[in-house]
């Protein structure tokens, strides 16, 4: 699981293949990546692929939501 969440702190760790990055929750910032199709946590510049779930843990602790929903039925939507 690449999200370590403390719920009762507010820190959280992120780890990717070469990185493992620490802050608090707002800190971090979500956002929805198009071409990979899920969502990206952010943090001191560092992008780490996660899950809804994660996602959810995450702004649990303030991590700033930036996600979009991605739709079939939108114009330009890349699903």
């Amino acid at each position: 699981m690449p999200v370590e969440v403390n719920e009762s702190t507010g820190h959280c760790t992120l780890i990717g293949d070469h990185v493992r990055i620490e802050g608090t929750g707002p800190e971090v910032e979500i956002f929805t990546d198009e071409q990979l199709r899920m969502s990206v946590a952010v943090l001191a510049g560092e992008r780490v692929p996660i899950t809804e779930a994660e996602a959810d843990a995450l702004t649990v602790v303030g991590a700033v939501d930036s996600r979009r929903h991605l739709k079939a039925s939108e114009p330009g939507s890349v699903i």
